[in-house]
């Protein structure tokens, strides 16, 4: 074999390499088009379209940390037992964080808008009682159609004045099945609520019902709760006005003997002045007294008790937020004390 035969040789299968090679090649896949996030105006701030879905999603929530002062903090805080304590600490102070967060999706229907809410938190402190240090709990987790909803959230019990003085309500959040009918300046509703759990006796059940107005820079709540295992009830009014640089607010609760909505004494009346020194600063001074404190489980007794306190709030910077509370209290029958919390709060 000469030298021209070799070369003409090594070119040829070369060539035919070269063609297999090509024939073989990878050619990348065109990419999938992107569906970016849209925004989703129709039900307010902070809403996106699910992509994909005609559903708007809504996440938010906070973290605190938080300081609380005064007789045994450190228990009372986690204290679940009206008439008693889970002796876990004495401590006079306590440190806590928490972190929450929520999700709300909305959509329209032809029924109305359609949600479902579902909020949680999670607390951490190591000197919680009952092992509550990172314990995670259900918020808040319901849905609602139009007017109808169900499931477990916050009852209008939950509701109270500004400020940290007041304490207008026993048990505030069931599982419960209410119709709130909403015409703008006048509100109604009712709701059925499972009570188990927030008293010695079982399977109870518990009915509320509200009736609210507000015109211009006033608004009045009459709210009622009727437990149908201890046979009683409570009414309470809500009074809010605008007045000068700051809102003033009124209530007063009565109750025919402790049951699940309240037990605290037989009637009580709070008011509170929010007062917006500034654009980023609020002092809110706030009274509220008891007459008839809870004596036993199904009674009232001859005891009263006020409590007088102010609470701070100031804005550091958006989604940055403080707030002092210090109250005064002085009961029937124990000692008097001073009691509050400081905090410190982002909200997203």
């Amino acid at each position: 074999m000469n030298i021209k035969s070799l070369l003409l040789g090594s070119a040829a299968a070369l060539a035919a390499v070269s063609g297999a090679q090509a024939a073989d090649a990878i050619v990348a896949a065109e990419p999938e088009p992107m569906e970016y996030v849209r925004v989703c105006d129709a039900f307010g701030t902070g809403y996106f379209y699910i992509p994909g879905t005609e559903t708007c999603l809504k996440i938010g929530g906070f973290i605190r940390v938080q300081g609380d002062f005064g007789r045994d903090a450190a228990d009372n805080k986690w204290n679940q037992d009206a008439l008693g304590g889970n002796n876990q600490s004495t401590s006079d102070w306590d440190v806590f964080s928490r972190a929450y967060i929520s999700f709300d999706a909305k959509s329209d229907t032809e029924f109305g808008t359609l949600t479902g809410f579902f909020a949680m938190e999670a607390n951490a402190d190591n000197d919680a009682a009952d092992d509550a240090d990172s314990l995670f709990d259900v918020d808040e987790a319901y849905i609602q159609l139009g007017g109808l909803k169900a499931g477990f959230f916050y009852s209008w019990w939950d509701k109270g004045i500004n400020g940290e003085t007041d304490s207008l309500g026993n048990n505030t959040e069931f599982n419960s099945i209410a119709y709130i009918y909403d015409g703008g300046t006048f509100q109604a509703g009712v709701a059925v609520d499972e009570l188990e759990g927030t008293s010695t006796k079982a399977n109870g059940v518990g009915i509320e019902g509200i009736v609210s107005a507000s015109l211009g820079g006033v608004s009045f709540d009459l709210l009622g709760g009727y437990d149908t295992e201890f046979e009683e009830g409570a009414i309470r009014g809500l009074l809010s006005a605008d007045l000068g640089p700051g809102t003033f607010q009124l209530a007063g609760v009565w109750a025919s003997d402790p049951n699940a909505y309240w037990n605290a004494s037989e009637w009580s009346v709070a008011a509170s002045y929010a007062f917006q020194a500034t654009d980023k600063f609020k002092i809110t001074p706030g009274v509220q007294y008891w007459d008839g404190l809870q004596d036993s489980l199904t009674s009232f007794g001859s005891d009263d008790k006020w409590r007088a306190g102010v609470t701070l709030d100031y804005a550091v910077t958006e989604g940055l937020a403080t707030r002092l509370s210090v109250q005064y209290e002085d009961a029937d029958n124990a000692d008097d004390q001073v009691k509050g919390f400081l905090r410190l709060q982002r909200d997203f």
